[in-house]
């Protein structure tokens, strides 16, 4: 169990791009951009079929990159020029995707078995640094050495990761990323300052997406493989992702949320590692896990605050209460003495 968990938390780790990603688009922009389900598996496809015929895994990703910019571009043009609704947009721009990301790999489904990755290579770095062998003898000093052989993966995907959390948040506080998020709050508002509110939408879902394609190329060369269908329901994962965060670890500032982000983007993948282990519950239930998960993520939350709210006026009634309580003693004390002094 404890190997899994471990699996879990590579993968959060991973997943965690592309939740940053989809933070970018639907909390900074508002912006419900279901461009994620096609341009995850663009970055994926690509990397793929860059790898297979050759080329170096990291310049592979580097080109998926590109491409998932490019296609959040194609929405934010299709949104901004073309005056689509923005939910019909990222549609369609999916329903396209679907087509070429078939056209690129040439087939549903690209192996990488016994092809080098970004991963094969971090492995090997680590071992002729000796990071490996260290880490396998901490682990086993403190009885978690049964957990996994290799902790390249982890360690790697933990500092990019971070990196790109860092970049995220110098991003949002440059006049630039100010913008982009005043485009999301108020778009009036920031058209009242002459700023282009289309350049900027095009770009927040650039880069979004070109986050989910960088999760998307790293995916398959964790699995070893890339499937035309691994997309499917990318949106979902990702809106959990930052809800339970959001829950779990606040939203007051920006530094805070994309740390919430990436949180709740490990804690995902834990709960869905737990939820598969029951008994009744097989592989093909994961979308209905998921489903589950996000319900839950967003009703507890209203639950909760409307029993504070409850809490809350019921305390300041009971507050009412005890003021007229004490005016009144007051008034029939004052009665009292008043009703004494007239008797002397």
């Amino acid at each position: 169990m404890m190997s899994a968990l471990f699996g879990a938390v590579e993968s959060g780790v991973i997943y965690a791009i592309m939740a940053l990603g989809v933070y970018l688009s639907f909390r900074i922009l508002d912006f419900p951009d279901l461009t994620v389900d096609g341009s995850f598996v663009t970055g994926a496809a690509i990397a793929a079929i860059l790898i297979v015929n050759g080329t170096n895994p990291f310049f592979a990703t580097l080109i998926a990159i590109g491409a998932g910019f490019l296609a959040g571009c194609v929405t934010g043009l299709l949104h901004t020029k073309g005056k689509i609704n923005p939910l019909l947009a990222g549609i369609l721009m999916m329903i396209a995707l679907y087509s070429i990301n078939l056209r690129i790999m040439g087939r549903s489904n690209v192996p990488l078995l016994n092809e080098e990755s970004i991963f094969t290579k971090v492995e090997e770095v680590f071992s002729t640094l000796g990071i490996e062998s260290l880490m396998n003898s901490i682990a086993s000093a403190i009885g978690l050495g049964s957990i996994t052989s290799t902790w390249s993966i982890l360690i790697s995907m933990i500092l990019l990761t971070t990196i790109i959390k860092v970049l995220t948040d110098f991003f949002l506080r440059t006049q630039v990323g100010l913008a982009l998020r005043a485009t999301g709050d108020n778009k009036r508002m920031i058209r009242s300052f002459s700023a282009n509110t289309d350049q900027l939408t095009i770009l927040g879902l650039g880069i979004s997406n070109a986050l989910v394609a960088l999760s998307g190329a790293l995916i398959a060369q964790y699995s070893s493989f890339a499937d035309v269908g691994m997309g499917i329901g990318m949106i979902i994962i990702g809106l959990a992702s930052v809800i339970i965060g959001e829950a779990i670890f606040g939203t007051k500032t920006i530094a805070v949320t994309t740390f919430a982000v990436i949180g709740g983007a490990v804690v995902y993948r834990l709960v869905v590692s737990l939820a598969l282990r029951v008994d009744f519950l097989e592989t093909g239930d994961m979308k209905l896990i998921t489903a589950i998960i996000v319900i839950g993520a967003l009703i507890f939350p209203q639950l909760i605050d409307g029993q504070k709210e409850r809490n809350r006026k019921k305390r300041k009634r009971l507050q009412q209460e005890m003021k007229l309580k004490e005016l009144q003693d007051g008034g029939k004390d004052y009665a009292s003495s008043k009703s004494d002094s007239q008797s002397v």
